[in-house]
């Protein structure tokens, strides 16, 4: 079955990026919820949800789809735009791929039979989003910190994605770099690149010689003790979804600087991610035999 009319629903300048080059490949493409921004391109926005989703064979939504699992991240939008609405106007046929769909979501699609697909779940899309998330992370880094991160003392907590390769691009730098980890496997290879490998057992003792922390994980790490042995001077940038790694509460009353960095693709490199979307939907597609 033929997979070449897609709609683009909603999101951020990744997705108006998105279907630009989704267009340049000859695709059949349609979009709707970016009605409050003139981004001056050549799509001419549909006049109604109900038009995009009738003539589409693949609804694109944003990245992450929602906020709130009620309503479509469209920021761009004057009004708000129901998942609900979007799942009941589509046919069996039509498939959903957007990004960061929680548990809500895929039982509501499923509900009304809807195929969806998270795109964040992909293997090769979650490598590759890894690199602007990396990047943005040492901008703001850069950005806020008042000394280089060369011959800093940075601490990643966390191995997966992320964390390689923000390890990687801060070595390049100069770096001292230390590695978080709790797999035995993850603190092997840590070792045999060069960084230095902190179990978890023994991160609180490590904590107090950081000059930046960055946590890649989603879950709270950065808790009450563990903040109180980093120093006033620390930087600690938060990479990890929500409800992200540190207590953020308790990070203020000891006046430790955090920055919860959320969605850096999109906003350090809008071009790069819409290409990495575009290659993960392509993908799909052959794979689907479209």
């Amino acid at each position: 079955m033929s997979r070449n009319k897609i709609a683009v629903i909603g999101g951020d300048l990744r997705s108006i990026k998105l279907a630009e080059l989704l267009r340049d490949q000859r695709r059949d493409i349609s979009i709707f919820g970016f009605k409050k921004y003139d981004f001056k391109m050549n799509i001419k926005e549909s006049d109604s949800i109900d038009e995009v989703i009738k003539n589409s064979d693949i609804i694109v939504g944003p990245f992450p789809c929602s906020n709130d699992n009620e309503t479509i991240n469209a920021p761009y939008h004057v009004e708000k735009i129901y998942l609900k609405d979007i799942f009941s106007k589509m046919k069996k046929n039509q498939l959903f791929i957007a990004g960061r769909l929680d548990k809500e979501i895929c039982d509501m699609a499923k509900n009304n039979h809807v195929n969806c697909i998270d795109l964040l779940l992909r293997e090769e899309m979650a490598v590759l989003n890894a690199i602007p998330t990396a990047e943005g992370a040492i901008q703001i880094a850069m950005e806020e910190m008042p000394i280089t991160l060369h011959a800093s003392n940075a601490m990643i907590l966390g191995y997966g994605r992320i964390g390689k390769i923000l390890a990687k691009i801060l070595d390049g730098i100069g770096a001292n770099v230390y590695v978080e980890a709790r797999k035995c496997s993850d603190l092997a290879w840590i070792r045999s690149y060069g960084y230095t490998p902190v179990p978890l057992n023994e991160l609180n003792e490590k904590l107090n010689t950081a000059d930046v922390v960055f946590n890649t994980i989603p879950h709270i790490i950065l808790d009450d003790i563990a903040l109180q042995k980093i120093s006033k001077d620390c930087l600690i940038i938060d990479l990890a979804s929500k409800p992200g790694g540190v207590d953020f509460e308790k990070a203020k009353e000891l006046g430790l600087k955090v920055i919860w960095a959320l969605s850096l693709p999109g906003k350090v490199a809008p071009v790069t991610a819409a290409k990495f979307i575009r290659d993960t939907i392509n993908n799909i597609v052959d794979e689907m035999g479209g």
